[in-house]
């Protein structure tokens, strides 16, 4: 079996919910992101692209009907590209590279790209079918943009609570305070900030032409604790999560180009792909399950704690990522999103994890050598995570 590597990544800025990409589709916002990809490594014969991965959490609105496929075809690349569509809910394009890279060291492809798509402001309406043509009664039209719908009643009650329920009941656990919470949040923002001013996301981020996005839309460079303390709780009325502590919906699209280490794409990788690992829990505290991907990922690269120098930890919750480095004792949390996570940049489900190892990627090129991690808790109770390795 031969090694995978990840040779570029490159994604939009990541906007707010019905804010810069209200106007934008989600095909067209991964059409775009393929292209410049695609642009950014002109040595490289789209023709040589043996498949393109997609992620995207939805797939009820202008994304379905394998938006991969449709992305292939409205960037303009060869018909003889083929394109997927994975969905593994907010895992949905850390599953792609994973599918990427294990294609790649199978031998069934030399040249994969993988990434992900979401938007959560145009994201439809629906109203379910029933078993009678015309039905006498009323029939209650349901928001796709996140969380349970068309829930199935043989589910335990407990299984199918809200996302925001998960991370209370996390914060409980653990406890998490709300001040805990809140400068977790805090810290977000201002690293962000400082990354986006330091030039740090200059090499993976390119603006969509008619947008005017320069940046993810999401940070503010200003908050901190007193800023955040005003919020009112938003899924208990005496709880402890908010907006303020929680990654905001979004929109955005990611890409990373996956190559083995024969692969016709000129240049240096930027890091190879050394574990992976998926692991799954009970659904009303899926916040922890990438605690178990994680430790899973660094056994099967050779690797422990100590060997890892950052790591890229999907911000779904304030309390959800404290509560996974209370379980990851050996960890120093300065080491977790120290250019800033979901919470200030954004969480457009499908492309979040194409952004994690993107950027883990182009900061181990940055220090030249190291070991990242990039882990993502997934809805209904299940966590990926990767090891990058330069």
């Amino acid at each position: 079996m031969t090694a995978s590597f990840i040779y570029d990544a490159v994604r939009t800025p990541f906007g707010r919910h019905g804010k810069a990409y209200a106007e934008v589709r989600p095909d067209d916002l991964a059409a775009f992101t393929l292209r410049e990809l695609l642009n950014r490594n002109p040595d490289l014969d789209p023709a040589l692209v043996d498949d393109v991965l997609l992620g995207a959490a939805n797939q009820a609105g202008e994304d379905n009907r394998d938006v991969a496929r449709m992305a292939v075809l409205l960037a303009g690349l060869p018909t003889s590209v083929p394109g997927a569509t994975v969905n593994r809910l907010c895992g949905s394009s850390v599953e792609s590279v994973i599918q990427a890279s294990r294609a790649i060291e199978a031998g069934d492809a030399s040249v994969v790209v993988a990434g992900g798509v979401e938007s959560m402001t145009r994201a439809p309406w629906v109203v379910a079918k029933t078993g009678k043509t015309y039905p006498a009664g009323d029939l209650t039209m349901l928001s796709t943009t996140l969380g349970w719908r068309f829930t199935n009643p043989a589910m335990p009650s407990e299984w199918t609570i809200s996302n925001g329920e998960s991370a209370e009941i996390l914060a409980e656990r653990y406890g998490i305070s709300r001040g805990d919470q809140d400068a977790f949040a805090a810290r977000s923002h201002r690293l962000a900030a400082a990354a986006w001013d330091g030039g740090l996301y200059d090499a993976e981020t390119y603006p969509v032409p008619g947008v005017g996005l320069a940046r993810d839309e999401g940070i503010r460079p200003g908050s901190s604790v007193d800023t955040l303390a005003p919020l009112q709780p938003a899924f208990r009325q005496d709880g402890t999560v908010t907006a303020g502590n929680s990654s905001p919906l979004s929109d955005g699209s990611s890409m990373v180009l996956v190559g083995s280490d024969d692969a016709p794409i000129p240049g240096e990788p930027l890091a190879r792909i050394a574990g992976r690992g998926v692991s799954a829990i009970e659904p009303e505290i899926f916040g922890i399950a990438p605690v178990e991907a994680a430790n899973r990922a660094l056994r099967r690269a050779g690797k422990t704690w100590d060997d890892v120098d950052f790591v890229e930890l999907n911000e779904a919750f304030a309390s959800q990522s404290l509560a996974c480095l209370k379980l990851w004792p050996e960890l120093d949390p300065e080491k977790v999103n120290i250019h800033g996570g979901a919470i200030a940049l954004g969480h457009p489900l499908g492309a979040s994890g194409g952004r994690i190892i993107g950027h883990a990627a182009h900061e181990l090129k940055r220090r030249g050598s190291g070991v990242a991690v990039a882990a993502i808790c997934i809805g209904v109770g299940q966590g990926l995570a990767v090891v990058l390795e330069r």
